[in-house]
C-alpha cells in the first residue's frame, strides 16, 4: 500500500474585538467552502513564518501576532492537481482589531487558488447560515473558544 502524500499547512483563526471571525470563500469543484485564511507551508518555512506570509498574501494582515496553536485538522482528499492526497493543518489563534481585508495577491492569483471572497462573520451568523464551513463545527468551536479561552492542548477538528 502506498503512503499518503500529505501537504503541511497552517491557518489562522482571526477573531476581532467584536468577536467576529474572518473567513475566506473557496470555490472548489466539490462545492463552496468558507474556511480560515492560510495555506501550505513552503520548503524552509516553519508554521509561524508560513502563516504570516499567507495572511499578508490572502487578507493583507501585515502585523499579525500569532497566538497559541489551538486546533489540528487532517483532511484526506486528492487535490493540487493530484500532487497530494490530503492536508494536515495547524490552526493558530490570532486576536486582532477589525480591518478591511486587502490581499497582497491579485484577485486573479487568489482565484487560481480557489479564493473568491472574504468577510467577517459573527458566531450567530455562522450558526444560522446554510453555508458549508471548515471545520464543520466552526460555530461551536469558536463559541467555546470565546467563552473558555484556548485549549491547553490543540483539539482535533478533523471532522
Amino acid at each position: 500500500m502506498n503512503e499518503l502524500r500529505i501537504r503541511e499547512a497552517v491557518r489562522g483563526l482571526l477573531i476581532d474585538t467584536d468577536q467576529r471571525v474572518l473567513l475566506v470563500r473557496f470555490e472548489f469543484p466539490a462545492g463552496t467552502r468558507w474556511a480560515l485564511p492560510g495555506g501550505g507551508v513552503e520548503s524552509g518555512e516553519d508554521h509561524h513564518t508560513a502563516l504570516r506570509r499567507e495572511l499578508v498574501e490572502e487578507v493583507g494582515l501585515t502585523d499579525a501576532v500569532i497566538g497559541p496553536h489551538i486546533w489540528n485538522r487532517l483532511h484526506i482528499i486528492p487535490f493540487l492537481n493530484g500532487r497530494y492526497d490530503g492536508q494536515r493543518e495547524q490552526v493558530h489563534l490570532i486576536a486582532c482589531q477589525p480591518f478591511e481585508p486587502r490581499p497582497a495577491l491579485s484577485w486573479a492569483q487568489l482565484n487560481a487558488e480557489f479564493v473568491f471572497e472574504m468577510r467577517w462573520w459573527s458566531v450567530h451568523e455562522i450558526r444560522h447560515s446554510d453555508a458549508v464551513f471548515v471545520p464543520a463545527a466552526l460555530a461551536e468551536l469558536v463559541d467555546d473558544l470565546i467563552r473558555n479561552g484556548p485549549p491547553s492542548n490543540p483539539l482535533d477538528v478533523s471532522v
